[in-house]
């Protein structure tokens, strides 16, 4: 496929939509490699697009903490270390439970949460059709609806780094099993928030994310470097 072959039927914000999920979905699955030099005009070249789809795509993958930008050398894979995602659960337990439980105080208060309903269906759906990518991708996009529905603007772009590496975290440490618990667990936390009961939902929130941390740090102690 040509890069003018890709482009015809899309719209530029397609084309780096398109070129930032297959650059996503390849850093996670080892197909780059971390601290891996992602050049613009190879990828181009790879993936059949121009140049600037791709400068635009490895922009909002920086954003989301993937790829880290360095002047004058380009782009390369984010190196994840045990104590990026040490401090991943930090974040999370500071950030995401805050979320919680002002969303379903929002609710109380009269606000809807069909948002987060929808996000939860389709984790649901991904997560009974066993499809590891989808479910990664949605179990991220709960959480980040969460606090999307805080409607707080700097905690979301407090937030918006940790997206790309949770989102990895979730495919490295992912399985059948774990994905019908995170999900069961999801949809106590939803409907908490649904019912507006904000200490329950700051509580399920803390549970969720802070009983994994021991055995994720431990699974990962044999694959990724310390710091």
């Amino acid at each position: 496929m040509t890069a003018a072959t890709a482009e015809a039927g899309l719209s530029g914000a397609s084309q780096a939509e398109r070129t930032e999920e297959l650059i996503r979905t390849r850093i996670h699955s080892g197909a780059y490699q971390p601290d891996a030099r992602l050049r613009e005009r190879e990828l181009a070249e790879a993936l059949g697009v121009s140049r600037v789809p791709v400068r635009e795509a490895l922009m909002r993958l920086a954003a989301e903490g993937l790829v880290v930008l360095e002047p004058r050398r380009g782009a390369r894979v984010r190196r994840l270390t045990l104590r990026d995602v040490d401090e991943l659960f930090d974040l999370r337990l500071s950030l995401e439970v805050f979320a919680a439980r002002r969303a379903a105080e929002l609710v109380a208060g009269g606000g809807s949460h069909d948002a987060l309903r929808a996000v939860m269906d389709e984790a649901e759906a991904a997560t009974l059709r066993g499809d590891a990518a989808s479910i990664a991708a949605a179990n991220t996009a709960f959480h980040a609806g969460l606090v999307t529905m805080t409607g707080n603007r700097l905690l979301q772009s407090s937030y918006q780094p940790s997206l790309g590496l949770m989102h990895w975290l979730f495919r490295l440490t992912g399985t059948e099993q774990g994905a019908q618990q995170h999900c069961a667990e999801h949809r106590q936390i939803c409907a908490a928030v649904g019912a507006g009961r904000p200490r329950l939902a700051e509580a399920l929130t803390f549970a969720h994310v802070d009983v994994r941390r021991e055995p994720v740090m431990a699974g990962l102690a044999q694959v990724l470097p310390a710091r």
